[in-house]
């Protein structure tokens, strides 16, 4: 312990107080994001407002790399639509068109059937075993807008790791170094 002390002791006030305000103004950024990213859930209706499009199965309409903006209301999902929704049982949330709605008038009930723009079958390979339709808890939102090519970048990061750990650790230096 008085090895630490010693250390502490060596660095002047000045240093300690530039550290400490370099930490709490990260800690501003990273919760004004999670507070405006909670926001934009809230006006959106979706859990998730922006997707990037990880494969080519809606080409032409949109490519890979592609970041989607959702929103999800009230109004019925029609077939044409495009939507973006999870399976159970898997991670990744998939873009796709709706091809067919069954509405069931008694309990308001729907059952929806996708397939990707460039895909020959619907995505009943897809869905979980046994799931033939997707239902509306499935689906995570409308697609009501698109940014072109700017998802490369969490494709490349989650592709190429090392590539996000030097960008992190480039930001961190730069952090680290700069001056007020």
């Amino acid at each position: 312990m008085g090895w630490v002390a010693q250390r502490m002791d060596s660095i002047p006030s000045s240093q300690i107080r530039r550290v400490l305000t370099q930490i709490v103004s990260l800690g501003v950024i990273v919760t004004s994001a999670l507070i405006i990213w909670k926001g934009v859930t809230c006006v959106t209706g979706s859990e998730s407002p922006v997707v990037v499009v990880l494969s080519g199965s809606m080409e032409p309409g949109f490519k890979r790399g592609d970041i989607l903006f959702l929103q999800m209301n009230k109004d019925p999902i029609r077939a044409g639509e495009i939507v973006v929704f999870n399976v159970d049982g898997r991670e990744i949330p998939i873009v796709h068109r709706v091809i067919t709605v069954h509405e069931r008038h008694g309990t308001g009930e729907v059952q929806i059937l996708t397939k990707g723009d460039n895909n020959y079958d619907d995505d009943r390979v897809l869905y979980a075993r046994g799931q033939l339709w997707l239902e509306q808890h499935h689906i995570m939102g409308r697609a009501v807008g698109f940014l072109p090519y700017l998802g490369w970048v969490t494709i490349i990061m989650t592709e190429k790791p090392i590539i996000k750990y030097l960008v992190i650790g480039a930001l961190g230096l730069l952090i680290i170094t700069s001056k007020e």
